[in-house]
């Protein structure tokens, strides 16, 4: 396996690294029934986020030494339109998810009944992001559709 093939490999698993736990995130988050389970699964998604900004600077290196060898550059539409849709995603998930969902584990942290069900203004909180994570998931599936498909 030469470099190209290399960078290839780290650049398919960088993706998947970035991109799966946007996917699951929102998964175990609904699976909390009372508050200190809430508790306890945003301590578990606070932690799986490291893997997306691993994954994304990993990502960006191999992606960037993928379009050196190659010699494409940023001639190829269908890689600009990508780069873009992912900079808007970042910009949804470190600029507007990821506060909110800090100022909520502060309110849980903060929370005395951690056994009782889940107060209606934790989950008021909660439902505000759920339409972002899914436009960030939606452009996710649309940047792996234009690297996979290369449409244009």
């Amino acid at each position: 396996m030469g470099l190209f093939g290399l960078l290839l490999v780290l650049h398919i698993l960088a993706s998947i690294a970035f991109i799966g736990p946007t996917f699951v995130t929102p998964i175990i988050r609904r699976s909390a029934r009372t508050v200190g389970q809430l508790h306890f699964v945003l301590g578990i998604t606070t932690k799986l986020a490291i893997m997306p900004k691993i994954g994304g600077f990993v990502l960006i290196l191999t992606g960037v030494g993928l379009m050196i060898i190659t010699k494409m550059g940023l001639s190829q539409m269908w890689l600009n339109v990508s780069i873009l849709l992912a900079l808007l995603m970042i910009v949804l998930i470190d600029g507007w998810i990821e506060p909110r969902m800090k100022k909520i584990i502060k309110s849980i942290s903060e929370s005395q009944d951690q056994g009782n069900e889940i107060p209606a203004e934790f989950r008021r909180m909660i439902k505000k992001i759920v339409p972002v994570e899914a436009a960030a998931q939606l452009l996710m599936i649309a940047v792996l559709v234009l690297m996979v498909v290369k449409p244009f």
